[in-house]
């Protein structure tokens, strides 16, 4: 059993009435904690006069012990539903728009996962030096992956500098300038507090989670605008200047294996160059994950007993 005030004890029978009126509570005892992305979850074991429940907190809900007759079963569950409902619409990558970024979006999700798993300073520091060596690693593709013109090249390392470099060859004239000015203070911005959060003294999870996300945001505009620009997909249509333009992927009969991508103007029809942009998978890879199933087997299955321990086949 863990301590408990007086006030959390009253808020949890009050939750409680409030969910089962038609059930009178005679026991009440937290017991168990368990922090989880910077949000602690505490478990109550409620005792009435028909049943058990468990209470589980930040947010609140119960469950039953009929249902969920293991703690870690319904911590599993509540904790599990908490990360799902507000992020269970978040859209996945399609690698073909990340080309040639791969590498750093899949850094960018290292540093996601290890976030969930933060704790303590070193940890969030760590973070900062992730989210750090991610927009370095971008900033390296980019070089590598077009020639940005003439003149003195910054330094391979020197984000800002070849920031300024990119940026200016992308997104060139007067025209560009407050474009140009918001993916820079992007960029920086997400650089600068990521070298803060890794020699920070005093970080917090919070503080991890934002260099995450600034990171994540500055970088997806950013490689949108670096793949546009090698792509060869103009602002707008050189044929009747609309910005409608969406890409349309083909593949080359005399080139097997290699996707290519033309931008196509949605109202007059124009298309630009097809440029090659994606290595077709062997056909044996097409499929890997099959679903097979007897005759007669319903096409889903409901566990009937919760899951309690594992077991070495």
């Amino acid at each position: 059993m863990l301590n408990a005030t007086d006030e959390e004890k009253e808020e949890v029978a009050e939750y409680f009435k409030w969910q089962a009126p038609d059930l009178t509570m005679t026991f009440l005892q937290k017991v168990y904690s368990e922090a989880v992305l910077g949000h602690v979850h505490d478990v109550w074991d409620v005792h009435t006069d028909k049943d058990r429940w468990w209470v589980i907190t930040n947010p609140t809900n119960l469950y039953s012990q009929e249902q969920f007759p293991n703690l870690d079963l319904a911590v599993t569950f509540h904790i599990g539903l908490c990360l799902r409902v507000p992020r269970s619409e978040k859209r996945g990558l399609d690698p073909r728009r990340l080309l040639p970024f791969g590498e750093v979006f899949k850094q960018l999700e290292q540093a996601t996962e290890t976030l969930t798993q933060a704790k303590g300073v070193a940890d969030y520091q760590g973070i900062g030096v992730r989210c750090r060596e991610t927009l370095l690693s971008f900033i390296a593709a980019a070089q590598d992956a077009v020639d940005w013109g003439d003149g003195e090249r910054p330094k391979r390392a020197d984000l800002k500098g070849w920031v300024d470099r990119i940026l200016g060859a992308a997104l060139v004239g007067s025209a560009h300038k407050e474009r140009r000015h918001l993916l820079r203070s992007l960029l920086v911005e997400a650089w600068d507090f990521a070298n803060w959060l890794t020699h920070t003294k005093s970080p917090s999870w919070h503080d991890a989670e934002m260099s995450v996300a600034t990171t994540e945001h500055a970088l997806g505009i950013a490689a949108s605008l670096v793949v546009r620009h090698i792509r060869g997909v103009p602002d707008e249509c050189p044929q009747c200047g609309s910005p409608d333009l969406t890409p349309e992927e083909g593949r080359n009969s005399e080139i097997l294996g290699v996707v290519w991508e033309r931008p196509v103007c949605q109202d007059c029809g124009w298309v630009g160059s097809p440029m090659p942009i994606y290595e077709e998978p062997p056909e044996e890879t097409d499929a890997i994950i099959r679903r097979a199933a007897t005759d007669g087997e319903k096409e889903c299955a409901i566990m009937e007993k919760p899951f309690r321990s594992l077991k070495t086949p």
